[in-house]
């Protein structure tokens, strides 16, 4: 059974990066460059992607916070925990892609702009979630402060997605004019960053689970009466 879970798991990750191979070709054999901002507009298919998923690893973790004050199950707790941990890495990449783009397209790395600024936020609340676990050693409250935590940094999630609508503009578009090929490649995108993200997801949830198992199976022992 391990076998075949292994085996599935390494055809999953292979998967993937044959989709993320293919849209790296597309981007740069298949996309025309845009004409306002040049060859650094293509930093938007990952960007874009990564932030959607960025937004749903958040709600991710709001969901399995939700499940464990609905459950008090500790499987809910770890879904909680791993999706957090995706949430900063790709977040981390939603950032580090801005600047760049930024940097190249308008001169600035940084603006304090509504939307950057909820970005950031969202960011360093999920970084805070996954800096504090650690230090509440008690299972179930730790389990319980994280899901009260998790819910609240999930109300910043809609602010990302509203405040490119509800308040004034600034430097960061609202959207980006687009030909037949060019939104094309951004969809092709989508499908290597989704499950890459759905990988780190879930191998962070198997990997919490399996340290969880353990940790009861030595508390079995004489040594942890």
């Amino acid at each position: 059974m391990l076998e075949i879970s292994r085996k599935a798991s390494a055809a999953y990750w292979m998967a993937a990066l044959a989709a993320l191979a293919g849209a790296v070709a597309m981007l740069i054999y298949y996309t025309p460059v845009e004409e306002t901002m040049g060859p650094i507009q293509k930093v938007f298919y990952l960007h874009l992607p990564a932030a959607i998923n960025t937004l749903l690893a958040g709600a991710a973790v709001f969901a399995g916070s939700v499940g464990y004050l609905w459950r008090r199950d500790l499987r809910w707790d770890d879904l909680a925990a791993a999706a957090a941990d995706a949430a900063v890495i790709l977040g981390l990449v939603v950032l580090l892609t801005g600047m760049v783009w930024a940097h190249s397209a308008w001169g600035v790395w940084w603006t304090w702009s509504p939307r950057l600024t909820f970005t950031f936020m969202l960011w360093l609340l999920y970084v805070v979630y996954v800096l504090i676990r650690p230090s509440i050693e008690s299972a179930d409250r730790r389990a319980l402060v994280s899901a009260v935590y998790g819910i609240v940094a999930f109300l910043d999630v809609p602010l990302v997605y509203l405040s490119a609508y509800l308040m004034p503009q600034d430097i960061h578009p609202t959207s980006i004019n687009m030909v037949g090929s060019m939104k094309l490649t951004l969809a092709a995108w989508f499908v290597p960053v989704g499950l890459i993200s759905a990988g780190l997801v879930v191998a962070r949830y198997r990997a919490r689970r399996r340290a969880r198992t353990q940790e009861t199976v030595g508390c079995r022992r004489p040594a942890c009466a």
